[in-house]
């Protein structure tokens, strides 16, 4: 698995986009930034063309990058000074979900798991996954449980997820509860896929 890098924006009644990284600071006096990025080659960020912000309504192109110790340095396209720079800390910068790479069998973006509906063997609904998270011992699918505020982390394994339908928007989810001892020894893990190949 590689790590959760990507996320979904969260509005459903848009178009899906996918968060590559964010404006952390100014860089210099000529309106360089500096770039957290959630790619897994942090240049690739440049690769995509034009980036939004969270509205969807400003755009921004990234003319250059370079990687340093400290994080990702970039030259947006008019973006000349440090005050307009600064102006710019903490933009969060979306592509289309359109935009990325198919993925393989058995491939998926934390951004197609996350708004899908868990529901168990049965068909009951037991709520909504809100995230993706690896705590450094694989991935785990956090699930927000039908009315309520709790959620429940569950192992993305084939154990745990035995059925996913991205197309029918839900997945079946084996609680923890409900999980053997012992997981199949021939079950394999599903493969998220977080960014594209740079």
């Amino acid at each position: 698995m590689h790590d959760a890098a990507m996320t979904y924006d969260g509005d459903k009644s848009s178009t899906r986009r996918v968060l590559l990284g964010t404006i952390a600071a100014a860089h210099g006096i000529r309106g360089e930034v500096m770039l957290r990025t959630y790619t897994s080659d942090p240049e690739a960020i440049a690769a995509y063309g034009r980036l939004s912000d969270k509205t969807g309504k400003q755009t921004f192109k990234i003319k250059s990058v370079r990687a340093t110790p400290k994080g990702v340095i970039a030259r947006i396209d008019g973006v000349n000074d440090r005050n307009r720079a600064e102006a710019l800390r903490g933009t969060d910068l979306y592509v289309g979900r359109e935009r990325l790479p198919e993925t393989d069998a058995q491939e998926y973006y934390h951004a197609d798991l996350i708004g899908l509906e868990a529901r168990d063997s049965a068909g009951a609904v037991i709520g909504e996954i809100v995230s993706v998270a690896n705590f450094g011992a694989g991935d785990l699918l956090e699930i927000r449980k039908s009315g309520t505020k709790q959620t429940e982390y569950v192992a993305f394994s084939a154990a745990n997820v035995p059925q996913i339908n991205i197309a029918a928007g839900h997945l079946v989810v084996v609680m923890p509860d409900l999980v053997g001892e012992e997981e199949p020894k021939a079950a394999e893990e599903p493969e998220v896929e977080d960014e594209p190949p740079a």
